[in-house]
């Protein structure tokens, strides 16, 4: 069975939610992240990048049919998004192998 992997966000920029008690939220591009890692799972390195965490947004929460923390945000990495899953209408199910040869 395979583990389910949670991602966080990495994003070019960030900005303070006053609504919501001044919380920090991903703005410009956004990618995902896996923490504890330095880079995201496109292979960007995060400080040569200059992308900035944010641990505590998940990945479903910055795309921007999600209405969550994707206020701000005008870019889904395409490459995060395929590893890390998308939702909406461009969605296309995951791919799987149905029958592998030996």
């Amino acid at each position: 069975m395979a583990r389910r992997t949670t991602y966080a966000v990495a994003a070019s920029g960030q900005w303070i939610d006053e609504e919501e008690g001044r919380r920090r939220l991903p703005a410009g591009e956004a990618h995902a992240w896996q923490p504890g890692r330095n880079e995201t799972v496109c292979g960007l390195s995060l400080a040569k990048s200059q992308l900035t965490r944010f641990p505590h947004v998940p990945w479903t929460d910055a795309i921007p049919e999600s209405g969550g923390a994707a206020d701000r945000v005008q870019r889904l990495c395409r490459r995060c998004a395929s590893v890390a899953g998308r939702t909406g209408t461009d969605a296309r199910p995951p791919w799987r192998r149905e029958n592998p040869r030996p």
